[in-house]
């Protein structure tokens, strides 16, 4: 394979990676508070030595994806009539305790364990401002949460859910579907506002995706018959050269 050939089998490798994730946000369109993703591209330039070509024709363009970007706009918020159930109107994270530490996510459709703590989809239990779990004794009424975070029941306060900012988002590690991970330090959201009985919808748009994928897929197929026609050219080329030589 010649530079034209590894020019455009750069870019079917980037456009699979492409299509697997623009595949992720779709697959997460209905999760509460998913983050779409977005690739980022750029040219890796190789200098090609001892060609007889003009100076702005030596340098070979490869297609190279950098890494990704989280789009970090809120979704739709959607009332949901569970009094478990919080949304973040503004920017920051939930934090939940976790076997690996402290995790972070926007997913805020919470339930009760058997222990009565308040806990995540995936099992974790959200910290308070202190970092201890919030717990509801199975005999507490009706739960009441404030737009600070506060939890109460009719026997009064039982704890302020933390909510926290980074400085740099974009630095979040995902793992799994909502969780995040990350080593910068996170801060405190003095003024959140918590909306209790909703959830934050994805913010990924199902026709957007759907669109894109199917023009990825437009691309791959015209990179993949541009390497086949391209080996052609070359096979008719020493063909040609063969019987010329016979």
């Amino acid at each position: 394979m010649d530079t034209t050939g590894y020019v455009a089998l750069s870019r079917m490798v980037a456009l699979q990676r492409q299509t697997d994730m623009t595949a992720h946000n779709i697959a997460n369109a209905n999760t509460p508070g998913f983050k779409a993703s977005r690739m980022l591209f750029s040219d890796y330039l190789v200098n090609q030595r001892r060609v007889d070509q003009p100076i702005a024709a030596r340098t070979v363009h490869f297609v190279q994806d950098r890494g990704t970007h989280r789009e970090m706009a809120a979704g739709a918020m959607q009332s949901t009539g569970n009094p478990l159930d919080i949304a973040l109107a503004d920017d920051g994270f939930l934090v939940f305790d976790t076997p690996r530490g402290e995790r972070y996510s926007r997913n805020g459709r919470l339930t009760l364990d058997n222990d009565g703590r308040l806990v995540g989809p995936e099992g974790f239990p959200v910290l308070a401002h202190g970092g201890e779990p919030i717990v509801i004794a199975p005999d507490e009424g009706r739960i009441s949460i404030a737009t600070d975070g506060t939890v109460s029941t009719e026997n009064g306060q039982i704890g302020r859910i933390r909510v926290v900012r980074f400085e740099n988002p974009q630095a979040l590690r995902a793992e799994g579907v909502n969780l995040h991970a990350t080593e910068e330090e996170p801060l405190p959201v003095d003024a959140p506002v918590v909306m209790q009985g909703m959830v934050e919808e994805s913010n990924v748009h199902a026709v957007v995706e759907l669109t894109l994928l199917m023009a990825q897929m437009r691309e791959f197929q015209f990179a993949s018959q541009f390497i086949e026609r391209e080996g052609e050219r070359q096979t008719q080329a020493i063909e040609r050269l063969t019987r010329r030589r016979g």
